[in-house]
C-alpha cells in the first residue's frame, strides 16, 4: 500500500513552527486500526485522512492513540494541501466530518474557517489537573476540553506539566486548554492532553 502524506505546519510562515499535521488523501476508508497505525507512525499531534467526493469532502482527525470529533489545525492544513498541492480550485472547501459540515473560504492566499461554538461554562477544577500545574488558574470553564484563564501571556509561557500526576486523568477525547489575553495578539493558548504520547500542542497566537 502507497499513500501520499503531506506534513503542514500550520498557523506559521516558517518551517518547522507552528502546529504540525499530516494530511493523507485517500480514495476509499482503510479499517480505523490502519488509520491509527499510520497516525501512531505519523508522530504528530493530528493526522487527517480525507476523501474528495467533489461538492463535499469528507475528513477525519486521528491522533496517535484515538480518533477525534475535531480538529481546528489539522483542518487547516488539509484546506492547505488542497489549495497548495492538489489543485483545488473552489474558493469554498466544505468538509463533511463527525460535527456535522466545516466551511473553508479561501481568498488571496487566506483561508477563513467557520467552525461551531462549543461554549464552556464554568466549573471546578479536578484535583488531579490542579496539583499538576506549576501555576494556577484565575478561571475554569468546560466545554468538551477544560479551558482555563491566565492573567498574562507571560503565566502561558511559564506554565509546566506535571505528567506523573496529569496522566492519572483520563479525559478521552478532550484536553485542557491554557489561556490569556496576549501581548501583540488577541490571545494565545496551550493545549494539553493526558495520557497522550504527544503532552502538547504548540502555543497558538490569534
Amino acid at each position: 500500500m502507497e499513500l501520499e502524506i503531506y506534513q503542514v505546519d500550520s498557523f506559521t510562515e516558517q518551517v518547522f513552527h507552528g502546529n504540525p499535521a499530516c494530511v493523507v488523501p485517500l480514495k476509499n476508508w482503510l479499517p480505523d486500526e490502519t488509520l491509527l497505525k499510520i497516525a501512531r507512525e505519523n508522530a504528530v499531534a493530528e493526522t487527517a485522512f480525507f476523501i474528495d467526493k467533489g461538492d463535499i469532502i469528507h475528513l477525519r482527525w486521528f491522533t496517535p492513540e484515538i480518533e477525534m470529533d475535531l480538529c481546528g489545525h489539522a483542518t487547516l492544513a488539509t484546506a492547505h494541501c488542497l489549495v497548495a498541492h492538489l489543485s483545488y480550485q473552489k474558493k469554498r472547501i466544505i468538509f463533511e466530518t463527525q460535527v456535522g459540515p466545516l466551511k473553508v473560504d479561501v481568498e488571496d492566499g487566506v483561508y477563513y474557517m467557520d467552525f461551531p461554538s462549543r461554549m464552556p461554562e464554568p466549573t471546578a477544577l479536578p484535583d488531579i489537573i490542579e496539583r499538576s500545574l506549576n501555576i494556577k488558574p484565575k478561571e475554569v470553564l468546560k466545554s468538551r476540553d477544560y479551558v482555563l484563564l491566565y492573567e498574562s501571556e507571560q503565566d502561558i509561557t511559564n506554565i509546566r506539566i506535571d505528567r506523573s500526576i496529569f496522566d492519572l486523568i483520563n479525559l478521552d477525547p478532550g484536553g485542557v486548554v491554557v489561556t490569556a489575553a496576549g501581548t501583540d495578539s488577541d490571545f494565545v493558548s496551550r493545549f494539553f492532553t493526558p495520557q497522550s504520547s504527544i503532552l502538547e500542542e504548540k502555543i497558538n497566537k490569534g
